[in-house]
């Protein structure tokens, strides 16, 4: 296995590559929200609680005292320190918050939102892209989600996968990373993630990119989408909010469709997120498959249940992208730990626990993890294409 080819340095790789940042659901509504300066009204629709302020109480029950209010750079966390080291040229998440005031809920159990003012919070990351196409934009209906795109809009942060018609959903945010060229983010939501079909763009009326389901025919009208919007060089990014919170699942609908686009499309990733852990880990035809990111910012802190998944371990993702062929160069995860609604360093036992788990899941797929001496992770794989 190889994670870097020949490649001869770390300076050969950054030369002939364009590094990507992503990351699973960020999640800075509710909770966090509330430690932030400029918080929405608490008042929750929930069976669970009915206080946004309460989700706060319960992290603090579980690990200590959270500042109130906090600077927006807070819940980012050790984060920031990597994203200093790492410098990524485009840095992607997949936003699964409202950024509205709107009152007009969707009688659905859970409903997330932040306030358009600490929205800045994003801004303090330098985050690119935000993906849209999930099961929580349009928790406080249209309104919202017109809300949420015309404050990254202002905060002139791109979107994919939601917008104002069909024609905007399905467009990619197209980000020009300099001389490392343009990269296409192009975004699904899928019913298994819990995204209602009543939420689906359509010409005349605002929503996300929604797709019914994974069959080859959809897969091969999604990768012809891809082939008219893209030029030769681009490297292309598919972002899909697909399956169940809790699962190690990955059906094998995932990895036909995800096979299908890279073959058909030429795209060099697949972000796959909706699981609130990390899920294992392909490498096709030298082209990357992310089939769950897991959660990276949330106010879970103190909900009991599912522990074994250690859903409070957190990746961000580093790929390097040859710009030749815009196949994999190497992928380097960095492992963090909610805390305080903050990201903080993992102890070592938690690290290599995340190593060997992850490892174990992707072997299957002729991929594996292994921790570097600076305790971070770094995939390897076979080179040779099937």
């Amino acid at each position: 296995m190889s994670a870097i080819g020949d490649l001869p340095s770390n300076m050969v790789v950054e030369e002939r590559t364009v590094q990507l940042f992503l990351c699973g659901d960020v999640m800075t509504g509710r909770g966090i929200d509330q430690v932030l300066p400029n918080a929405c009204d608490p008042v929750l629709y929930e069976g669970y609680l009915r206080s946004a302020g309460d989700y706060v109480l319960l992290a603090e029950r579980a690990h200590g005292p959270i500042p109130r209010p906090t600077d927006p750079a807070y819940i980012w966390g050790a984060a920031l320190d990597e994203f200093d080291r790492a410098r990524p040229d485009v840095r992607i998440i997949n936003l699964e918050t409202a950024i509205t005031r709107s009152n007009d809920y969707v009688p659905k159990g859970i409903n997330y939102r932040m306030s358009p003012e600490n929205a800045s919070c994003l801004i303090v990351a330098d985050v690119d892209c935000c993906v849209l196409a999930n099961n929580h934009v349009l928790d406080w209906g249209p309104a919202g989600l017109l809300e949420t795109l015309a404050t990254l809009d202002r905060l002139q942060i791109k979107t994919a996968g939601a917008g104002h018609d069909l024609a905007e959903a399905s467009a990619p945010a197209v980000i020009d990373a300099g001389d490392r060229g343009r990269v296409l983010v192009f975004a699904l939501a899928i019913p298994t993630s819990g995204t209602p079909h009543s939420w689906a763009a359509a010409s005349n009326r605002a929503g996300v990119n929604f797709l019914p389901d994974l069959n080859p025919a959809r897969a091969s009208r999604v990768a012809d989408h891809i082939r008219t919007m893209r030029r030769p060089q681009d490297v292309v990014v598919v972002s899909i909010h697909w399956g169940p919170n809790w699962s190690e699942d990955i059906p094998a609908a995932q990895r036909q469709f995800a096979h299908a686009l890279i073959e058909e499309a030429d795209i060099s990733i697949v972000h796959g997120h909706s699981s609130h852990h990390a899920k294992a880990i392909e490498v096709y035809r030298n082209r990357l498959i992310l089939y769950g990111c897991g959660d990276f910012i949330n106010d879970y802190e103190g909900i009991a249940g599912y522990e074994t998944f250690r859903g409070d371990l957190r990746l961000m993702y580093f790929a390097s992208i040859n710009r030749a062929n815009r196949d994999l160069a190497a992928l380097e995860l960095v492992p963090l730990q909610a805390r305080r609604f903050s990201l903080v360093r993992p102890s070592r036992k938690d690290i290599t626990w995340l190593s060997e788990t992850l490892d174990g899941k992707s072997r299957r797929f002729g991929t594996g993890v292994q921790q570097t001496l600076d305790e971070r992770l770094a995939l390897s794989w076979s080179t040779k294409k099937p």
